[in-house]
């Protein structure tokens, strides 16, 4: 299969027009660099884009042994930089001048203004850092996870860096050199595994996600002297919506997620029926667009970075206690911390939760249970466009839902799709009553007809499991807003307040957190858009304008 560096080289490494280069000097500084000199290492700060003028940049990638690939040689009228730039977070690529080079460094911030000022050239460069991180992820660029597949803590680690658009390689220790040289090399024992070797060299011995996002500088210290004019608490698409449309009105954006973008709209497999996308999307990337987006305008994004607490501050803002034992300020919040997957009551679940009972259907697992027998359980959409995607793949989905049927819960598409797939078997009326197996690893489930009482065991595996989720509302706990009795948030109910403000004045809700609200992606959508409005209400009635949002060009 053709990758992405030959089929769209020309977008990935565009040449830039002289005219170009004109237009990109009000944006940029000279830079020069001498034979040899490193623009950039992996794992630390490249500070924007380089774009070259004379002489020529090598780019490389190392291998999980060390050793130095070329990506590409850029050349005058091309740019070095891929989409970490656009943030400002560290490189995954070493850079290395190639003769004498001169250039134009372009600092983050003002790159994001060239791209609203410039909107054409933006729209070029924007396209090519996006092909480039694909570049890299179809290369397995970036940080090494050594590691046995099936380990429930290689599936995280692997998880969250593959939701998170982060390249990664992944290599077992039983059947790979490298691996064994690596883990020879940092005298790791068996027991320790996995170990991730971050872009910057650093080895982490089987790491939280907060570690490792801190490792690769996805989270960065939040100055507790800045006040944001929004803290937006969840990246699904509520909270991005929320980050695209209040960064983009000039509004100071700081966006708050526990995992990962994207929430459970990110994990979908396909999405069909979202307005604009006939041939469907996959999660992941109607996220990482937004995700990307939410960058292009300034929103600064902590991710994983956990809100724990809120309360007033006395002078009109909201503090925000984060897991770091951080603060964030800020003078509006908006909750948009979704849902958190459910957990049905079966005996030892727990023990098997990671290796073979899953939350979330993405190629990682999929591929994990190739030509295996596995049983999905549910029947909204989520379900059934799980139950597709593994169809292709798996030799047998066994479907189990509680209710008499699909039709209540599911897009009439999805219901006959799944009817047309000969290697699902939809079986209502029935749910799971025993796991069985050892070392975290299933062996067989077995499932009961409500009705009959009759039970099926099969040899199972993998066990998917799509059956809703509760409100993530635990850390509003004496924060003084109002739930209903599910734990969802209550807005609207206040006398004179927007529809989406909640009991105290300044905290906002979108999306699926929210009572009342429908749980669809576009609607999601929709309220983290329409919430800022809101906001610019609220804050014209404070007689608070918004903070300024990074520099410039001048």
């Amino acid at each position: 299969m053709e990758s992405t560096t030959e089929s769209r080289h020309h977008q990935m490494f565009p040449v830039l027009s002289d005219d170009d280069l004109t237009r990109l000097e009000r944006f940029a500084s000279p830079i020069s660099y001498a034979d040899g000199d490193h623009l950039v290492r992996a794992g630390s700060q490249l500070g924007g884009l380089v774009v070259v003028r004379s002489g020529h940049v090598a780019v490389t990638r190392r291998d999980a042994a060390g050793e130095e690939d070329l990506v590409v040689e850029h050349g005058p009228g091309q740019f070095v930089g891929e989409i970490s730039q656009l943030a400002d977070r560290p490189a995954l690529i070493d850079a290395r001048a190639v003769g004498a080079v001169e250039g134009l460094a372009i600092p983050a911030a003002r790159l994001r203004a060239l791209m609203v000022a410039e909107a054409d050239l933006g729209e070029r460069i924007m396209r090519a850092l996006i092909l480039r991180r694909v570049g890299l992820i179809e290369a397995n660029a970036g940080p090494v996870i050594v590691g046995r597949a099936d380990d429930g803590d290689v599936l995280r680690l692997q998880g969250f860096l593959s939701r998170n658009g982060i390249p990664n390689q992944r290599l077992d220790p039983d059947s790979d050199d490298a691996a064994r040289a690596i883990v020879a090399r940092f005298a790791v024992p068996p027991e320790a595994l996995p170990i991730v070797v971050c872009s910057n060299g650093d080895v982490l011995r089987n790491p939280d996600e907060s570690a490792l996002g801190r490792c690769l500088g996805l989270v960065r210290p939040i100055d507790p002297a800045t006040v944001y004019d929004v803290a937006v608490v969840g990246a699904g698409p509520a909270g991005l919506a929320t980050a695209v449309y209040a960064a983009s009105e000039g509004l100071s954006v700081l966006v708050l997620d526990s995992r990962a973008f994207g929430g459970q709209a990110g994990a979908s497999a396909r999405i069909e029926n979202y307005l604009g996308f006939p041939t469907g999307i996959t999660g992941m990337a109607l996220m990482a667009r937004a995700y990307n987006q939410a960058q292009k305008f300034g929103a600064e994004l902590a991710i994983p970075d956990t809100a724990t607490a809120i309360a007033a501050t006395g002078d009109g803002c909201f503090r925000l206690a984060l897991d770091a034992g951080e603060t964030a300020t800020a003078r509006s919040v908006v909750v948009a911390s979704g849902a958190r997957y459910r957990h049905p009551p079966i005996p030892g679940i727990t023990d098997f939760e990671g290796a073979s009972v899953h939350y979330w259907a993405s190629p990682l697992e999929r591929k994990l249970c190739a030509g295996q027998e596995v049983v999905l359980v549910g029947g909204g959409n989520s379900a059934g466009q799980a139950a597709v995607f593994l169809a292709a793949q798996v030799a047998k989905v066994h479907m189990l839902v509680r209710g008499e049927g699909l039709a209540a819960s599911m897009s009439r598409y999805l219901i006959d799709r799944i009817a047309s797939l000969p290697n699902v078997e939809l079986s209502t009326m029935s749910e799971i009553v025993a796991l069985e197996g050892a070392g975290g690893e299933l062996s067989h489930v077995t499932w009961r007809h409500r009705g009959t009482g009759a039970e099926t065991r099969r040899p199972v595996r993998h066990v998917f499991l799509f059956i809703g989720a509760d409100p993530n509302t635990d850390w509003l706990s004496g924060s003084g807003v109002a739930l209903d009795p599910h734990g969802f948030v209550e807005t609207g109910r206040e006398p004179g307040r927007h529809a989406l403000e909640t009991s105290i004045a300044g905290i906002f809700a979108a999306g699926d957190v929210r009572a009342g609200s429908v749980k669809r992606v576009a609607a999601a959508v929709g309220e983290g858009a329409q919430v800022c409005a809101a906001i610019h209400q609220f804050l014209a009635a404070r007689g608070q304008a918004p903070a300024p949002v990074g520099a410039d060009a001048q």
